[in-house]
């Protein structure tokens, strides 16, 4: 048995009051006498969504610097896992221990050279970043292959093999799964050498984005059409992100925070001259734009 292989051994807990609170609430939301209407209404596809936004809201409490939003954005996050935890419970599919004891085994597998024979009294093995990376690489292969046993020993016949892309998860946000599977097609040499070659074909995905604009075809028709170039457009901007090496999510979110801070000049500056919104013309928020953009906003 490789080191790798080996099974962790069981590890002394430390007391979690806070977490047990915290699943007590949740037993108690979901008690179908005594629980929350709202809550018992949920199942893990309905929940589905929030897990996504609260990543999402972690991530721009994170950007602020902002502690307290920080630690209020993580308990929100939290609380989808202990959420679809208790409702896999209830199904008798899992619990919130087995959630834990999961990531908690694999940790301890794929660091080897931390956690010796799945101990925590012995000195790390000192090893490079590199070479941590190629470690966790060899681990990952292995239980790959200890699934694809378990799959034959189950069924009787050997797993269909992936597609290559199929390593990349369908859940993953748009940007995200778009820069997966375009590094994932690059690991083969499918992939432009210059990001310069990247906005030439952007450039060349706008053109056909105006072509569709200026068809005469059915309502119908020109709508998909224009959904799929536009879907080409947005496509190749993360592509020429992944080749600036700029991470599209926070390339994103960074524009919108701009967009933020001058729309907001915007409003006061309309509101320092007795001008709702509404009242202004594009030109004069334009120019406020404009005024905002000099201002470093």
């Amino acid at each position: 048995m490789s080191q790798s292989a080996v099974a962790p051994q069981a590890l002394i807990e430390p007391e979690t009051p806070a977490l047990h609170r915290l699943l007590r609430i949740m037993a108690r939301l979901r008690d179908p006498r005594q629980g929350c209407a709202w809550d018992l209404e949920q199942d893990a596809a309905s929940l589905a969504p929030y897990a996504i936004e609260e990543a999402y809201e972690v991530v721009e409490a994170i950007a602020s610097g902002n502690a307290a939003d920080w630690r209020e954005e993580l308990g929100d996050l939290l609380l989808q896992v202990v959420f679809q935890a208790r409702v896999a419970e209830e199904q008798g599919v899992f619990a919130f221990d087995d959630v834990a004891d999961a990531i908690a085994d694999k940790l301890i597998r794929r660091h080897p050279h931390i956690f010796r024979d799945g101990r925590l009294d012995l000195p790390r093995l000192e090893l490079s970043a590199d070479e941590v990376s190629a470690q966790w690489a060899v681990i990952k292969a292995e239980e790959k292959a200890l699934k694809a046993a378990a799959h034959r020993a189950a069924t009787g016949v050997e797993p269909p093999p992936p597609a290559f892309l199929d390593k990349i998860g369908s859940g993953l946000p748009p940007l995200l799964r778009a820069e997966k599977l375009q590094a994932r097609a690059g690991e083969v040499g499918y992939d432009w050498n210059d990001p310069r070659a990247v906005l030439a074909k952007l450039r060349e995905e706008i053109d056909e984005l105006e072509a569709a604009l200026d068809q005469d075809a059915p309502a119908e028709r020109r709508q998909a059409d224009l959904q799929d170039e536009l879907g080409d457009i947005l496509f190749c901007c993360v592509n020429l992100g992944r080749h600036l090496r700029v991470d599209s999510e926070q390339a994103l979110l960074g524009g919108i925070a701009k967009f933020r801070r001058r729309f907001g000049h915007i409003e006061r500056r309309l509101r320092e001259q007795g001008l709702a919104l509404a009242e202004a013309s594009l030109d004069d928020m334009e120019a406020l734009w404009q005024d905002a953009k000099r201002a470093g906003l």
